[in-house]
């Protein structure tokens, strides 16, 4: 998908969001007058963190870590929804209003979310800005989720900050973390740790620089342009070079694999995909979103990774 600029389609009417926060926070927030103690005390007696994610694939993330104890809703949760361009309405207002802790994910991916929290400043609320935790910024690749190190540092700060907001509870909040990373993500971690040490080196391609951070991971070689992968995520025209350069590693079949976001097919990328097939070069299939929306970020993220290993094994026979 898309990564709109931060100039172009990224506007929120904030006087009436903020109008809409005012009539929340009247209404139903009575702890943000209570100090920087008030989302503290609130949590530890209902045993509820209210957390807000921007995307649920941090979402799925969050409410696993949280198990009963955590109340979670994520405001982007349709494959077919652009979280780039997405204009926040006067219901994920009032849902941030209402919020203990918010999980965005930063790097000019989800600007809309520094409206909405700007526009309702609770104290006590904590929050999490993923591009802030792993040390990148806008114009940097947004797409964290798909690095697996950076999913263990989310995993290691939603935890930290869980305990932080509900201390009575933070050993339950560390057994969480532990059978997740230990339990849950084991077969999504096993897949990386395979595909890496069976096929690191091998040569792909790919549509766009959502793959870029997995491809790191996983030791395959990026041959497509970076300024390629860059220019299809932020919705701009790439260069006729860059696009004879695909074709020519295409054709050429110096590419093994060839990995593209179905969610962001533009024409280049479609006739990238029939040309890949047309060669005899195996196609694996990412998505920027939970796919199907009701899947927990591992089965996704697995599901994806399968496809990927399989395309490798066919390609390299091994």
């Amino acid at each position: 998908m898309k990564i709109g600029s931060p100039s172009g389609r990224h506007h929120t009417p904030l006087i009436a969001l903020t109008a809409v926060v005012g009539l929340a926070l009247g209404t139903g927030c009575s702890t943000s007058s209570e100090g920087s103690g008030g989302a503290t005390a609130a949590a530890g007696a209902s045993k509820k963190i209210n957390v807000v994610a921007a995307e649920n694939f941090w979402g799925s993330i969050a409410t696993q870590l949280g198990g009963d104890h955590v109340s979670e809703t994520s405001i982007i949760t349709s494959p077919d929804t652009d979280p780039h361009a997405y204009e926040p309405t006067a219901a994920n207002a009032r849902t941030v209003a209402s919020s203990q802790y918010v999980i965005t994910n930063g790097i000019g991916y989800d600007t809309w979310t520094t409206k909405l929290l700007a526009a309702n400043p609770v104290p006590g609320r904590q929050s999490l800005i993923v591009g802030d935790l792993v040390g990148l910024k806008e114009g940097d690749n947004p797409h964290r989720w798909y690095s697996p190190d950076d999913v263990h540092k989310v995993i290691a700060q939603i935890t930290a900050d869980y305990k932080k907001l509900d201390p009575a509870d933070a050993a339950y909040f560390d057994t969480q973390k532990t059978t997740f990373e230990n339990q849950t993500l084991g077969q999504y971690d096993q897949l990386i740790s395979t595909i890496k040490s069976k096929y690191a080196g091998t040569p792909i391609g790919a549509s766009e620089s959502i793959v870029s951070p997995l491809s790191d991971s996983l030791g395959l070689k990026m041959l497509t342009p970076a300024s390629f992968l860059k220019a299809i995520s932020e919705g701009s025209g790439p260069t006729a070079g860059d696009k004879a350069t695909i074709d020519q590693q295409i054709k050429g079949k110096q590419v093994k694999v060839y990995i593209y976001n179905s969610q962001n097919s533009t024409p280049d990328i479609a006739a990238q995909v029939k040309a890949a097939k047309a060669a005899g070069i195996p196609v694996a299939t990412v998505t920027e979103t939970l796919t199907p929306a009701g899947a927990s970020f591992q089965q996704w993220q697995t599901t994806q990774l399968q496809g990927i290993e399989q395309a490798l094994s066919q390609a390299t026979g091994r």
